[in-house]
């Protein structure tokens, strides 16, 4: 569970330090429930960039922000679009939540505020003395080194070399040190290792997004809230929600299907993964594209034990796609193949990520043989333009577009998907995959073989004891606020 004991000493610096910098803490709560949040901080925020970095952007941590770059509220209802089957050849209904509406244009935002902020109005993080360090495979980073800055904390970002240049650039403006560690998005144990140096510096403090059940309390409680929102809002009677895919990279998201599976038992759960690195399909390894995912590993707040699926996506397909749905020559064709105007202005919506979600999803759709009375859910982690110049590379690398190479690339990375690579999981299937976790969390990273064990057999002190805890995080977070006095001050 969240470790929420009190530092009396050091909370009473980081109370004085937010209101020198002018800082409230939105509630769990007030992140599924918008509108709940004080009208004078709402009015307030009609004036603010939905990137600037000011402290009342940690009111737009949620799915529920109007799909504007600037003064922007709230929607009713979580941002979202759904896929039409000439699109992605399946009569299942595919649905998204859209991340590209959060601060940093990417929904990690908010798992890295579900890892900071129990540790800052606990006082186990001193915000006048740590540095938060914050590893990562890409967006993770971003999103804890804004929520660093926007609280007035030093940050050090790490992520692999291989990633995007504009992560870098942007990064480069808001962390107070970014380290770039070797290879790509399946170079995991290297950040790891990267994280021992550091720790080893007493005034770093590691947050970890892989085993921070922070994260999988935020994707709990937000994103779970936002998926069962949206199917209640678009299901027409008799529709069922059949099933819920995410790629695992720390396996944050993913905790949002425990929530849903409270709610709609009788739905499917399925894991993806790139298949150049079949780590849960395979216990295999390996490097691939898919920007965003990390592997070669199990994170420790993965719960295996509820998941039905694993689905491996070729990134191969991902690429293809993400040009396919930017090119003007690749929109030309997929209006003539009968995708609807909204849909093709909302294709920049998918990053490369977001782009192997939905892929999950319409092999899950093929696989169950699922119809248009069946809702596959999944989120948009962030959005094309993370991604510009990973598409002017495939430019280079393959020549000019046109609606030729558009109609292959539809069919043979869309339409012509099949269901290999992919597995249904039973009892032993899970606990082998669970077993993984062995090699990187206990021999590696000093976990013990009791909380290993605790995460299989004893859910109430493990995962159904870490969801309990959001309602005593937000009596933490108000007595905080009021401690302030910032929002009184208003």
């Amino acid at each position: 569970m969240i470790d929420l004991t009190i530092d009396r000493a050091a909370l009473a610096r980081n109370i004085e330090k937010a209101r020198q910098a002018g800082v409230i803490i939105p509630t769990f709560q007030q992140m599924k429930h918008p509108e709940t949040i004080p009208a004078k901080v709402q009015e307030r925020l009609r004036d603010v960039g939905l990137w600037d970095v000011n402290p009342l952007n940690l009111f737009r941590v949620t799915w529920k922000n109007e799909a504007v770059e600037s003064g922007g509220l709230y929607r009713q209802v979580p941002n979202y679009i759904e896929l039409p089957p000439a699109l992605t050849g399946v009569p299942a209904r595919i649905v998204c939540l859209v991340g590209k509406w959060f601060p940093t244009g990417c929904h990690k935002v908010g798992a890295s505020f579900g890892c900071l902020v129990p540790r800052l109005v606990t006082g186990q993080f001193d915000a006048t003395y740590h540095r938060a360090v914050w590893p990562s495979t890409g967006n993770y980073c971003r999103g804890g080194a804004f929520n660093s800055k926007l609280l007035g904390v030093r940050s050090v970002a790490i992520l692999p070399a291989g990633m995007s240049k504009e992560r870098f650039e942007w990064l480069s403006q808001i962390a107070g040190e970014v380290i770039a560690t070797p290879g790509c998005e399946s170079n995991v144990k290297e950040i790891f290792d990267k994280t021992w140096e550091l720790r080893q510096e007493p005034d770093c403090m590691i947050f970890n997004q892989f085993e921070e059940m922070g994260n999988h309390l935020w994707h709990y409680q937000v994103t779970g809230s936002a998926i069962e929102e949206v199917f209640t809002a678009m299901a027409r009677p008799g529709d069922r929600l059949a099933g819920a895919c995410f790629t695992s990279g720390s396996a944050g998201t993913i905790g949002c299907g425990d929530y849903l599976k409270e709610v709609y038992p009788g739905m499917k759960l399925a894991v993806g993964e790139a298949l150049q690195c079949p780590t849960i399909l395979n216990n295999g390894f390996g490097d691939h594209r898919i920007e965003g995912i990390g592997d070669k590993h199990i994170p420790w707040i993965h719960n295996v034990k509820n998941t039905d699926m694993v689905i491996d996506i070729d990134d191969e397909d991902s690429q293809r796609l993400l040009r396919l749905f930017n090119d003007p020559a690749g929109r030309a064709y997929l209006r003539q193949a009968g995708v609807d105007e909204a849909t093709l202005d909302n294709l920049s919506l998918l990053g490369i990520s977001g782009i192997a979600n939905v892929l999950c999803c319409v092999k899950m759709a093929k696989y169950y043989e699922l119809t248009g009375r069946d809702v596959v859910a999944t989120v948009l982690t962030d959005s094309a333009d993370m991604y510009r110049s990973r598409i002017q590379e495939l430019a280079d690398q393959y020549g000019p577009y046109d609606e030729k190479a558009a109609a292959v690339d539809h069919a043979l990375h869309m339409l012509g998907l099949r269901t290999d690579a992919m597995a249904e999981l039973n009892y032993y299937d899970r606990k082998r995959i669970h077993n993984l976790k062995y090699y990187t969390w206990v021999e590696q990273q000093g976990r013990s073989m009791e909380d290993l064990n605790d995460l299989w057999y004893d859910e109430d002190k493990t995962w159904r004891g870490v969801h309990a805890q959001a309602d005593a995080l937000d009596d933490l977070i108000n007595q905080f606020n009021d401690e302030t006095g910032v929002l009184k001050a208003l």
